[in-house]
């Protein structure tokens, strides 16, 4: 059983378009699948967070009209990048997924923890 630790910053990175073919529906899948995880992280006395939480209301602020469009690729994953300097740790969810994969390579390369599920999080004091 890991040890109790201070409540944490935790960035879920989750597959937002991989395996999607862009569809909406499917989108917010992911995305509803990374806020699910995010809420388990709260309960938990943690404060888990995404990208896509940041990141595409900027998206539609700025007028892009999809994913992979010039707004998207000026915005998305940079977000997720600075949001993860200020984290404490990353949480990988889902499955494949270049963008996730990216946030947990920075993670270890910045010295930050890495998960691989729920159960591997010290429980918050």
């Amino acid at each position: 059983m890991p040890t109790a630790a201070r409540s944490l910053m935790i960035l879920v990175a989750g597959p937002y378009r991989s395996g999607t073919g862009d569809d909406p529906h499917k989108l917010e899948g992911n995305v509803r699948a990374m806020n699910e995880v995010a809420l388990a992280l709260f309960h938990s006395g943690h404060l888990g967070v995404t990208g896509e939480a940041l990141a595409l209301p900027l998206l539609e602020t700025a007028g892009s009209t999809g994913p992979g469009d010039a707004a998207y690729e000026e915005i998305f994953h940079p977000v997720a990048e600075q949001l993860l300097t200020r984290c404490d740790a990353v949480l990988r969810i889902g499955g494949p997924s270049e963008g996730a994969d990216r946030m947990v390579a920075q993670a270890r390369t910045l010295g930050k923890a890495v998960y691989a599920g729920l159960d591997d999080i010290p429980a918050a004091r």
